[in-house]
């Protein structure tokens, strides 16, 4: 059995649920831009068709055509189109989400962190396509410095944004909680996978490049549309909505545990500080 092809399908499959459903969310798009509905959509598309290349044959060397064999590695290059295309866009939309209440966006801001992510994602790309051990692991490093940028990024001078709106701030810092657990799993299954010290198959690693972008790409969206749209409406709440609600409170409440420490500490030990 291809496990992989399998694993490939059901991704495809829930990239189009996704999209679907993105599209028919927009249609009342209570007070949200269609532009982020579009954006929310078109992610999906575009990360499901670079998908259907990893499961489309060639009359080549037998690979798929979004695959391509290096020193005996196979490198999924499709999985990079993805990447280039939609981790700039979700992006993009948190950035939206941190600046909702401001009519002057820091475009400067936003496209720092979309060109940082791109060369996140090209330096995957070249080391995954290096032969030469210690070339692969200067690249992978490389994209890693780019990664923690992107993430203090997001972390401290886009979250700055939401300061002013109590209830704003809370949503982005449950949603970028999400966003931040989500995304920290690529380059760690990257490093274990067969582009890295190979501890597990390309099986499992398909497997886990299918159920990590879901999370990423869908549910991410879903809670960002549904959670802006409730904002300011909390007693007119849908069923999704309500979910989100309760999905960003456990997401802050793991967010909140590791300062509620270091203070704790802070008391304890008020001459060291």
């Amino acid at each position: 059995m291809d496990w992989q092809s399998i694993f490939h399908w059901l991704y495809i499959a829930g990239m189009s649920i996704g999209a679907i459903y993105f599209a028919i969310l927009g249609r009342n798009p209570r007070g949200l831009p269609k532009l982020e509905y579009f954006v929310a959509t078109f992610i999906p598309i575009w990360s499901g068709l670079m998908y259907l290349l990893m499961v489309l044959p060639t009359s080549g060397n037998g690979l798929e055509q979004g695959k391509i064999e290096v020193a005996g590695q196979i490198t999924h290059f499709a999985r990079y189109g993805d990447w280039l295309i939609t981790t700039p866009l979700l992006l993009l939309a948190l950035s939206w989400t941190a600046m909702y209440h401001q009519s002057d966006k820091d475009w400067t801001l936003t496209f720092s962190l979309m060109a940082t992510q791109v060369v996140v994602v090209i330096s995957g790309l070249i080391a995954d396509l290096s032969d030469v051990p210690w070339v692969r692991y200067l690249w992978y490093t490389i994209g890693c410095v780019a990664f923690l940028v992107v993430m203090w990024g997001i972390w401290v001078p886009l979250r700055a944004k939401t300061r002013g709106n109590a209830e704003l701030s809370s949503f982005y810092k449950g949603l970028t909680t999400f966003f931040t657990i989500t995304w920290v799993c690529y380059p760690i299954i990257w490093i274990l996978g067969p582009s890295g010290i190979r501890l597990f198959d390309q099986n499992v690693d398909t497997f886990l490049f299918c159920l990590v972008p879901f999370f990423s790409k869908v549910v991410f969206s879903f809670l960002d549309l549904n959670g802006l749209r409730s904002l300011g409406h909390r007693e007119e709440q849908s069923g999704e909505e309500r979910f989100v609600s309760s999905t960003l409170r456990i997401m802050n409440a793991i967010s909140s545990r590791q300062p509620r420490r270091s203070r704790r500490r802070a008391r304890v030990f008020p001459e060291s500080f």
